[in-house]
């Protein structure tokens, strides 16, 4: 293909895209990209989060106890700084904040970033608790030390506490930044809107999905790849603010692979929910949930060389 012919094409494909970006104006807005939060800039606002309520794991330990109180004071202001900036981005996007002037959604991310930070001594004993359930609840845990450093779970369970926060005050966008970010990094899906309780455990927790509207109660326990679902999204947009996921009470335990959906769906109190379930209807508490055990066959094919009557497709076979 010779360059003017390149050239003529790639002219051609720059006016259509061109012309994309009017034909898509409603729904994909031109330029909007511009007066987004930054999803860079959100991610290392977690990192100096995360930091912050855990000096010493992610950062320099503060040297003199006496100066604990302004190193603080500096890490909050500049937290304080960056996240309002990006709330600002953020609120245009809520229609109470359509039509704002931009010194007002100054003032109101500012506001609500303030109201944010104040929550911060709630959360970290919140994860406190947390760092705790997961040191009680798993026999390989070494120490809280190595649970807050190293297990995935807890990483997650951290990100979503302070993504929750945010979403109830209101800022669009950043919570779900955040916790997509503890996504990637973890594999477990916890979305910024669910309601989870104290003393709460993911372990391993790979492939962990926890819907919008989830409500999970206290000292829960919950294992990789389970699924707390909507039962159907046919519905789509129509359903935004409804019940659409479970609702796991206090002390229930979910196995491996479980597959829980439903709005109306409760797990009562004390259930046990075995691996590999699919459940889309409420259990009542202290309830044992299992699959019966497959029928497994084993073939014996150490026998076809001691055996030399057997043909190549018989095996000695039994099931269980």
């Amino acid at each position: 293909m010779g360059k003017t012919m390149i050239e003529s094409r790639l002219k051609a494909l720059s006016a259509l895209i061109a012309q994309s970006y009017g034909d898509l104006s409603a729904t994909i807005k031109f330029g909007s990209a511009s007066i987004l939060p930054s999803a860079k800039r959100a991610v290392k606002l977690i990192d100096k989060l995360h930091a912050l309520l855990f000096p010493g794991y992610f950062s320099k330990p503060f040297s003199i106890p006496a100066s604990a109180s302004c190193h603080i004071g500096v890490a909050l202001e500049e937290i304080q700084r960056g996240l309002s900036r990006e709330a600002a981005k953020a609120l245009p996007h809520v229609a109470l904040y359509a039509e704002a002037s931009q010194k007002d959604i100054a003032a109101a991310a500012q506001r609500l970033v303030i109201a944010f930070l104040e929550q911060l001594p709630r959360i970290r004993k919140l994860l406190e608790a947390d760092a705790r359930a997961a040191y009680d609840g798993d026999p390989a845990a070494f120490s809280l030390d190595e649970i807050i450093a190293s297990y995935p779970g807890f990483y997650a369970v951290a990100i979503y506490r302070l993504a929750n926060a945010l979403h109830k005050l209101g800022v669009p966008l950043i919570p779900r930044i955040w916790s997509e970010y503890a996504h990637g990094k973890t594999g477990i899906d916890i979305h910024p809107g669910a309601s989870i309780g104290r003393h709460f455990f993911i372990d391993h927790g790979t492939g962990i999905v926890i819907g919008e509207t989830t409500i999970i109660g206290n000292h829960v326990k919950i294992y990789q790849g389970v699924t707390l679902g909507g039962i159907s999204t046919r519905g789509g947009q129509a359903l935004r603010g409804a019940k659409r996921h479970p609702t796991i009470e206090d002390y229930a335990t979910i196995y491996s692979g479980a597959s829980i959906f439903g709005g109306q769906t409760v797990i009562g109190k004390h259930c046990v929910i075995g691996s590999n379930v699919f459940i889309a209807a409420s259990v009542p508490e202290y309830t044992k949930v299992s699959v019966k055990n497959p029928e497994l066959q084993y073939k014996d094919n150490n026998n076809l060389s001691r055996r030399g009557e057997l043909e190549q497709d018989e095996f000695w076979t039994w099931t269980i």
